[in-house]
């Protein structure tokens, strides 16, 4: 009987956002703490006749500046997003040229939540309006939600493990998650991973306004129409945009002379098994991820310090994702502090999870909690430390980050100080 291989221990090493604040993890993580709202008026498209008219739009955003024009005329936005967040964070990482890495041990998990919704848009508009030679030759590979991470590997030469995880907004979290088996498990020395989205279209917002899933409450006054865990809270506000991190294996990372953001050290993930579009409301499979990722990482529910909330602002998920930190933590739910980033953000779909992984990261790193802005009226059924309009300074020694999918899909992290 062969030896078991020795399980490596996996660390971030580089950070690459793009938000509605622009691009770069510092001015993502300065605004963040300074509860500046990335949200405002939706101006890509005439909103005049939609219910919700707010969203945390990419405005600045230009995909040549991260590859060839061309290139990225042929590709749609969310892959734009991804190769754009990829390269700022191999840049973070201090990896300014790829090929000096083993490209067989180099792999990429960018997932999405719907991938090319902009291209699905615009070349359905020429077929019904010109034909059906009038669609795009690009267009299916435009569109497919793997290739993101296709299109990135093209990019930065990784020919290591490579797939499109399709989870709602919980892909960008279970990409994270794949990619640190993939490393623990050896089957790889670095990965690209994390999640893009950038469905802040026409038809992206016709079909979440029809759900009655998003905000219509706060048109008026657009920074404060995300507003989780507050009772006045009435939907969630979409936003676009990419988190991207490197991962390593702390060898690999060590050998390199890299400087380390944190370890991961635990990833669960778990199906309410309940509902399309709605969280159980006893939470009982989101509070299993949390107890499994606190087993995975060796430790006590007490050591955990800070849990960056799915949080989305909409009635049902603050109220059942509460429930379940009560079921996972018992009393020490009481004790930790949370926070949704979503507040100032808006929600990424399936890239939330790679920005509010990297909220994780941060905060270990700089002993500083971003707040839930907007928290206004406390709401009886929400009842936890929210870290209320300010952010905290505290030491962050374990965050976990929770994202949850329609298909009652979850995904949770757990990273730690590296010791």
């Amino acid at each position: 009987m062969s030896e078991a291989i020795e399980k490596q221990r996996v660390v971030i090493t580089g950070i690459g956002t793009v938000t509605s604040y622009g691009d770069g993890v510092e001015t993502f993580w300065d605004n963040l703490l300074a509860g500046k709202s990335g949200i405002d008026t939706v101006k890509s498209f005439d909103i005049t006749e939609y219910p919700s008219k707010v969203g945390a739009e990419c405005t600045d955003f230009q995909a040549g500046q991260y590859m060839d024009p061309k290139e990225a005329r042929r590709n749609d936005r969310y892959t734009q997003f991804a190769v754009a967040a990829s390269r700022l964070a191999l840049k973070d990482a201090g990896i300014e040229d790829t090929s000096k890495l083993d490209a067989d041990r180099f792999g990429v998990l960018i997932g999405s939540g719907i991938g090319g919704m902009l291209t699905i848009q615009t070349q359905s508009r020429r077929l019904y309006e010109g034909g059906p030679r009038r669609v795009s030759p690009f267009m299916i590979p435009s569109l497919i939600a793997n290739i993101a991470s296709g299109v990135v590997a093209i990019e930065v030469g990784a020919r290591g493990p490579n797939f499109g995880i399709v989870s709602a907004c919980a892909s960008g979290t279970h990409s994270i998650g794949e990619a640190f088996q993939k490393l623990r498990d050896g089957d790889s020395d670095i990965m690209l991973a994390g999640g893009s989205e950038a469905a802040v279209t026409e038809l992206g917002y016709a079909g979440f306004c029809s759900m009655k899933a998003m905000s219509t409450s706060y048109n008026d006054n657009p920074t404060t129409a995300s507003r989780p865990f507050d009772k006045g809270r009435d939907g969630f506000i979409m936003g676009e945009g990419a988190g991207v991190l490197v991962l390593e294996t702390l060898e690999h990372a060590q050998a390199r002379g890299a400087t380390i953001y944190c370890e991961i050290a635990g990833y669960s993930a778990t199906c309410d098994a309940y509902h399309i579009t709605s969280p159980d409301p006893e939470g009982k499979a989101l509070g299993t991820a949390m107890r499994n990722v606190v087993k995975e990482a060796g430790i006590q529910p007490e050591d955990v310090s800070y849990i960056n909330a799915h949080g989305t602002s909409t009635p049902y998920n603050d109220k059942f994702e509460t429930s379940a930190i009560k079921k996972a933590f018992g009393e020490h739910a009481y004790k930790l502090s949370v926070s949704s980033t979503k507040g100032m953000t808006g929600h990424l779909l399936g890239a939330a999870g790679g920005v509010e992984s990297a909220v994780c990261a941060l905060a270990i790193r700089d002993g500083k909690i971003p707040a839930t802005i907007n928290y206004n009226e406390p709401d009886p059924d929400c009842d936890l430390d929210y870290v209320p309009n300010e952010m905290r300074e505290a030491e962050v020694n374990v965050a976990i980050c929770n994202n949850l999918g329609f298909g009652g899909h979850n995904a949770t992290l757990l990273f730690k100080k590296l010791v």
